[in-house]
């Protein structure tokens, strides 16, 4: 590999390492159970959110404009899926105001609800980021 290369991949590590040291910070290790993933997915203002946050990071002021909900109830909801792994939170500057602003990004891609056995088993898939991607690339090259 040329030296170029390797140290591209050396930083990729690097900031990987700390992405998920950042990703995981807030992530609960309990597994969620049906009965808590099913009651919040009867709410609209989560199935809203997870959908949104699934395409792009958004504050909780432009999911309030999507979800049309009140802000406290987006910020009950962020927390509710932020304590189960469901969304991450990521603090940014804001270069316009000075300040810093808060976006929220779902970390799910699946969740499959399995019924065989008289058993009902629940799994949540997490999103493959996109440094896990890159990286895997740059070893396969």
């Amino acid at each position: 590999m040329h030296k170029k290369g390797a140290a591209l991949l050396q930083a990729l590590q690097r900031w990987k390492r700390l992405y998920r040291r950042w990703a995981t910070s807030s992530v609960v290790s309990e597994e969620p159970d049906v009965e808590t993933i099913g009651s919040l997915l009867a709410d609209p203002t989560v199935r809203t959110i997870l959908a949104r946050t699934s395409q792009e990071p958004m504050s909780a002021t432009t999911l309030c404009d999507h979800c049309e909900s009140s802000k406290a109830t987006v910020y009950r909801r962020l927390d509710d899926l932020s304590d189960l792994g469901l969304v991450s939170a990521q603090t940014l500057p804001d270069l316009d105001g000075g300040h810093h602003r808060t976006v929220y990004r779902a970390t799910l891609s699946r969740i499959t609800v399995t019924v065989r056995d008289g058993e009902i088993d629940l799994e949540v898939r997490e999103r493959e980021d996109m440094a896990d991607r890159f990286t895997r690339l740059v070893e396969e090259m």
